[in-house]
């Protein structure tokens, strides 16, 4: 590994996104860098760290187990560079009694509100934050996203303005224990088939990365009950014949409460990239880069 000489250090956030990311579009996207660029500045620290970092698994990437090792580093790194700039005059957390206004989903909500309110409440006890849910219109343009600080919500819903990767979840199936089609703890391709399905809405027709899934494998679900958004998907499964997939923090999270079983999903692990998105007039505001390393703190610790 060469030294610091020469090194542009732009190459820490290339860094950060690509291993975050595991993609160069999406990593180039998120720092707003071209795909050539990304691709340029993956070659640079490749050859700095004398390792991959990304190799192809099918059509995505995977870490090595170096890149593994750096990854919390960077986000340190990344966390404290950050925490320099938000000491910009303007905004003092100890002091702030400025009222936030963040638009999540209600899974959103479920993982982040407590640990996020008790940290906030710690360092900065007079800012209050607004939850909203999210619009479903809110993939269509800018002219929304201009009205919350943030929005926190999936990658794959294109959702404008700027962004960074918050945490990952990934999807698994809940059933009632009773289920007949529940063996050894299993579920089939076929049983998804046959079992009739809880499915959520959230007001448009995007599908989640699990429907994507199940529809690449072919497998078409009977769709017995729709509901609003996640949460109540588990309730109405309990108690029931029906199936449905979920992120696994949510379904770990009431499996006890509601009488579930969480099953190993047989499509595979399909990743949930849980994101943070803001409107690029807000970038310059060090509040909401403050608000932004508070949440990204309470990401690393889920």
């Amino acid at each position: 590994m060469v030294g610091l000489s020469g090194i542009d250090l732009n190459l820490l956030v290339a860094l950060g996104a690509l291993l975050e990311d595991r993609n160069l579009t999406r990593a180039g996207a998120r720092i707003g860098m071209s795909q050539p660029a990304m691709s340029g500045a993956l070659a640079r620290l490749r050859r700095h760290f004398d390792d991959e970092l990304l190799v192809r698994v099918g059509r995505g990437y995977e870490l090595t187990a170096l890149a593994e090792r750096l990854l919390p580093l960077v986000r340190e790194a990344l966390r404290q560079m950050e925490s320099t700039l938000d000491s910009a005059p303007g905004f003092d957390p100890a002091v702030s009694d400025r009222q936030f206004s963040v638009t999540a989903s209600d899974y959103t909500v479920s993982i982040l509100a407590e640990p996020l309110l008790r940290r906030v409440h710690e360092i900065a006890p007079k800012v209050r934050l607004e939850l909203d849910p999210i619009p479903p219109d809110m993939s269509e343009s800018e002219r929304g996203l201009i009205k919350y600080d943030l929005l926190i919500g999936p990658l794959t819903y294109n959702f404008p303005g700027r962004h960074t990767v918050l945490f990952r979840d990934r999807f698994v199936c809940v059933v009632d224990p009773g289920n007949p089609r529940l063996k050894d703890g299993a579920l089939t391709l076929e049983d998804l088939e046959a079992l009739p399905h809880a499915v959520p809405t959230f007001g448009h027709s995007l599908p989640t990365p699990a429907d994507r899934a199940l529809n690449e494998l072919g497998v078409r679900r009977r769709v017995q009950i729709t509901v609003v958004g996640w949460l109540t998907v588990p309730f109405v499964v309990s108690g029931t014949g029906l199936v449905a997939v979920v992120p696994e923090r949510l379904a770990r999270k009431v499996a006890r409460t509601a009488n579930l079983a969480v099953v190993e999903p047989p499509f595979g692990d399909v990743a949930l990239v849980e994101c943070a998105f803001w409107h690029p007039k807000r970038s310059g505001d060090p509040a909401v880069r403050w608000l932004l390393s508070v949440i990204r703190e309470v990401c690393e610790q889920l």
